[in-house]
């Protein structure tokens, strides 16, 4: 047993006895004199504490020192009554409070025990039920604001352990005291009916003889023996009480902070300089021009106004010497800061920087719409492609040209070109005759010949058959076209990542079965990658999704599982590449299909096809020639081969014809109808 425990027993078992065994005046003034020491700790305990928590226990102090309060009320009243003398310190107490005169003691000890009852003890239960009633009402709030801060990494495991215990130590503490401030209270009742138990039962039986002593008193002399010890057991009782009950009020209205409450309550009060200046003002003003006595309130007007001349005098040099301070600081942080340079390293994902000349391009005030025009280049390609573009950077650069433009992916120019602001760009489609003056220039993204014609001659271009274009619409489709040829590169993980989560708002089954437990969002991104590529939209993303989650489970291939995908989108790939009743394609001779296959490697890293030179250059010639044959005749170039072959056959070429469109025969819908014009052979 720890000796702590055996004297907290010993002196709960002291209080309780109390109660019931008589004890000597001198043991009385021994356990009054505890009584006062304890309260004042108490007080000064809750007044410098920083936190309430501090003092946790501080519900059951209340009820132990409150009942050890009502055990001496009662033992004293046993001394009383039985032999009119309750010690030393109840009768100090009495004579020096009433002195002669009764009746002012009784007013004093009346207004004593009001004011803690009304004043303090009331104060401090209300506060004590809001305080308990807000602080059970914020929990939920406080615990997912952990949960957020641990969920983001700002905590660790341990920080949201000691906070959530926080929380539930100051809703115990704050419920406890919502009851425990009422022991204080009903302290006060019950001294009330113990003093006038002492005062009329003491009259009574001093002057009756049943007391000890067996002797009656003159009721004058009962009157004055018996009201001091009441008034003095009364006041030795209710100044710890007062305390006791200051201290519960100061606890339940403490604000938490880092500073003592001296130097928070002088920084607080005296921190306006204004307001010393105007009570010194009052102060003066009163001691003048009223009865009030001017030899103290002139003085201290003079003091206060002082204190705050003195105050703002402070404040402005603090203000001055911590912002020079903070400057200092700030230019310090600036040199040594990590961030600075690892901000340079930040590339944007599509940059379009121009030249001076075009800034009204983009300049709204001066009736540019470029801007507009991007917008409507992010809506558009997630409509057709299913992709979320990146933020699109505008720039000017002095180093340009003034009517040059340049487009940036991911901090490498990728295509530019210039442009004549005033002008139109008119490009002759192939079929019109008459030529119009204009000044020669290229297509940016094509490379076709095209002119510059001026707004006067805009009207005659197009009624003869010129597609006429302006600025805007020329940077902007340029920029299109790059976008779509460079949107596999943009599509990051967290551009998937943001994808899948809202696919998962829909299908939560589809997204938990597949991410992460058959697929990474790594490998689900190489797969979109993949099909964005070669143009094939995936805004059917939950055909994609559900495709991989099929055939996850037999293959790890990136680009098997990227070619079960393309089957599972054939409806749109037809309806893609297809849009004709009858629709001519090049297929591969079986023996080039075979030959492919025979040469495919696979290795950890995935499977590719080596070829010898003489055979690759077979290859491309018959190609040539069949791309030609279908050009000729203003059709597109699609090759159909098998659909073990495809992915091979479009790796061989895509260097030389990168546009050349290769389907297998299972990405088409059975409906299609097709026409084989040309084959590729060795």
């Amino acid at each position: 047993m720890k000796l702590r425990d055996v004297a907290l027993g010993i002196m709960v078992v002291v209080i309780v006895a109390v109660f019931i065994v008589p004890i000597s005046t001198v043991v009385m003034d021994f356990l009054l004199m505890i009584s006062m020491g304890i309260s004042v700790i108490i007080l000064l305990d809750a007044l410098f504490s920083k936190d309430a928590l501090e003092m946790s226990f501080f519900p059951t102090l209340l009820l132990i020192t409150t009942l050890f309060r009502v055990s001496l009320n009662l033992a004293a009243m046993r001394l009383i009554l039985g032999e009119g003398y309750a010690g030393e310190v109840i009768r100090a107490f009495g004579e020096f409070v009433a002195g002669d005169n009764i009746v002012l003691g009784i007013i004093m000890f009346f207004v004593l025990v009001f004011v803690n009852f009304l004043v303090v003890a009331k104060g401090s239960e209300r506060v004590s039920e809001v305080t308990a009633r807000f602080t059970l009402d914020a929990m939920p709030g406080k615990q997912m604001a952990i949960d957020a801060d641990l969920n983001s990494g700002i905590i660790d495991e341990n920080e949201a352990r000691a906070r959530r215990k926080k929380i539930q130590d100051e809703s115990n503490f704050y419920g406890a005291m919502d009851g425990a401030s009422k022991f204080v209270k009903n302290d006060a009742i019950a001294s009330i009916v113990i003093t006038c138990v002492n005062l009329a039962g003491g009259i009574i039986m001093g002057v009756t003889g049943m007391n000890n002593n067996g002797v009656g008193m003159p009721l004058g002399d009962a009157a004055q023996v018996y009201s001091i010890m009441t008034i003095g057991d009364g006041l030795v009782s209710q100044i710890p009480a007062l305390m006791v009950s200051a201290a519960t009020g100061i606890l339940v209205t403490k604000a938490n902070s880092d500073k003592d409450i001296s130097v928070a309550l002088s920084t607080q009060l005296f921190s306006q300089p204004l307001a010393l200046l105007l009570c010194g003002g009052v102060m003066v003003f009163f001691g003048l021009f009223t009865p009030m006595p001017a030899h103290f309130f002139v003085p201290f007007g003079f003091v206060l106004a002082g204190a705050g001349i003195y105050m703002d005098r402070r404040n402005k040099v603090t203000a001055i010497s911590e912002e020079v301070y903070m400057a200092e600081e700030e230019d310090a942080e600036e040199v040594r800061r990590p961030e600075n340079a690892f901000s340079l390293l930040n590339v944007d994902s599509i940059l379009l920087v121009f030249g001076y000349g075009l800034i009204p391009l983009v300049d709204s005030s001066q009736g540019g719409d470029l801007m507009d025009r991007i917008v409507m280049i992010r809506r558009q390609i997630a409509l057709e492609l299913g992709a979320v573009v990146p933020i699109i950077r505008l720039r000017d650069d002095i180093k340009l040209s003034p009517n040059e433009y340049k487009i940036m992916i991911k901090g490498v120019e990728v295509a530019g070109g210039d442009i004549l602001f005033d002008h139109y760009m008119a490009m002759n489609p192939g079929y019109v005759e008459e030529e119009i003056d204009g000044i020669e220039t290229v297509e940016p993204y094509l490379g076709l010949p095209a002119l510059w014609v001026s707004e006067s001659q805009r009207e005659r271009a197009e009624a003869l058959g010129y597609t006429v274009v302006d600025s805007p619409a020329i940077i902007a489709t340029h920029l299109t076209e790059i976008i779509r040829d460079n949107l596999h590169e943009l599509l990051s993980r967290q551009d998937v990542q943001m994808l899948v989560d809202n696919i998962k708002e829909t299908n939560p089954v589809l997204v938990d079965e597949l991410v992460p437990k058959l697929m990474s969002v790594g490998d689900v991104q190489k797969v979109l990658a993949n099909l964005l590529k070669e143009g094939i939209s995936i805004r059917d993303l939950v055909t994609i999704l559900e495709t991989l989650a099929d055939y996850a489970t037999i293959t790890r291939d990136i680009d098997l599982l990227t070619e079960y995908s393309r089957q599972a989108l054939r409806r749109a790939i037809s309806q893609k590449f297809f849009d004709n009743e009858m629709n001519t394609v090049i297929t591969l001779d079986p023996e080039l299909e075979q030959a492919i296959m025979s040469n495919v490697q696979n290795t950890e890293q995935g499977s590719y096809i080596a070829l010898d030179p003489s055979t690759t250059q077979k290859i491309f010639e018959s190609l040539q020639s069949q791309v030609q044959k279908l050009t000729s005749m203003g059709l597109q170039p699609i090759i159909l081969t098998s659909p073990i072959v495809r992915i091979y056959f479009k790796r061989l070429v895509e260097q030389t014809i990168p546009d050349l469109v290769v389907l297998s025969y299972n990405e088409l819908e059975p409906t299609t109808d097709i026409q084989s014009i040309g084959m590729v052979s060795l």
